[in-house]
């Protein structure tokens, strides 16, 4: 006996509480099923059915027995579609949201690779900070940092960013170098501020393998990754940028780094989609070319990135005159407006 036709069978005739009906919906003979339906009773030695010759309905053994033969015969074709969409090529619209720093400066230089890879997929990339609603927005997926407290999303661990404090040498000149954390209260920092709360974030370090938060004064507050390093670099104040954005400057010189042997928590990086049993082809395709780009970098995949310089990462680095204007007119050209 075929068991899963057995079980399908079966299922036909609970769901349509006829055989006769049963045998229609399934294209079978009317004596096809009856005889299906009995050898499943023999092999299992218990009644499925009550029969009467007005309906067919189930013995508690038989609605037991539904009830798993459901989950069997759903998970055997979850399985099968999945072995068959990843034979599948990946193709179609994919709608992504990435942080700002991430997308410009990660994957907008990589777009090239993975069009060559996946040329079937047209990418839709939404760069910001704020929370996204992927299925109102009918986003397929997201890149964000920290925790992920959302259990209705999958959340795939990609890598981490470490983080710098550091300064501009003429900032550093004029209000001397912190050698301490209690140094800082003396000193004025770039506030990066919440687009969801407005609020500044603190900064905060490593103690005794505790995250200490550091309230810092400042005169400025952005809410731009690329303006909170300008306006580092012109020095407005002391800055704590991810590595990855401040290594070019740090290698030529026109960030210092200050406080090193206290550190920032490194931030986890996660690719978030919803929670379907089948992941479709296409966002499985970015994930896995996401984590790749992280894996590629000791500055994104969790290590310290100690010690590594701009080349190492093959990343663009910035111009280093950038400034707030050429900051702007680079967002411009990114949004086609230059």
């Amino acid at each position: 006996m075929d068991r899963f036709q057995a079980m399908k069978v079966f299922m036909g005739v609970a769901e349509a509480s006829s055989f006769t009906r049963a045998a229609d919906n399934l294209s079978l003979p009317r004596a096809t099923v009856t005889t299906t339906i009995q050898g499943l009773e023999n092999l299992l030695k218990v009644r499925l059915l009550n029969r009467t010759t007005r309906s067919v309905s189930l013995t508690a053994d038989g609605a037991a027995y539904y009830e798993r033969c459901v989950r069997i015969i759903k998970e055997l074709e979850e399985t099968e579609a999945a072995f068959q969409d990843a034979a599948r090529r990946p193709q179609g619209r994919l709608r992504v949201d990435v942080v700002g720093p991430i997308g410009r400066h990660i994957l907008i230089p990589r777009l090239c690779q993975f069009h060559e890879r996946y040329p079937d997929v047209e990418l839709v990339i939404g760069m910001g900070d704020r929370p996204v609603d992927l299925v109102q927005e009918a986003v397929d997926c997201v890149i964000r940092a920290g925790e992920l407290a959302d259990s209705t999303l999958v959340a795939r661990r990609i890598g981490s960013l470490s983080f710098v404090t550091c300064g501009a040498p003429a900032y550093l000149a004029r209000y001397g170098e912190p050698r301490t954390l209690e140094d800082l209260q003396h000193h004025h920092a770039v506030h990066y501020f919440s687009s969801v709360t407005g609020r500044n974030f603190d900064w905060d370090f490593v103690v005794d393998g505790v995250s200490v938060p550091v309230r810092m004064n400042g005169r400025v507050a952005v809410n731009d990754a690329d303006a909170y390093n300008a306006c580092g670099l012109q020095g407005f104040g002391l800055i704590q940028p991810p590595r990855f954005m401040a290594l070019p400057y740090l290698d030529t010189g026109e960030l210092k780094e200050i406080l090193p042997a206290w550190k920032s928590p490194p931030l986890p990086m996660s690719v978030l989609y919803p929670q379907n049993r089948h992941l479709s082809p296409k966002v499985r395709a970015f994930a896995d070319w996401v984590a790749e780009l992280f894996s590629q970098c000791p500055l994104l995949n969790g290590s310290d990135g100690e010690g590594v310089t701009a080349g190492e990462c093959r990343y663009p680095a910035r111009p280093s005159s950038y400034t707030v204007r050429e900051m702007l007119e680079h967002e411009n050209q990114l949004a086609g407006l230059g």
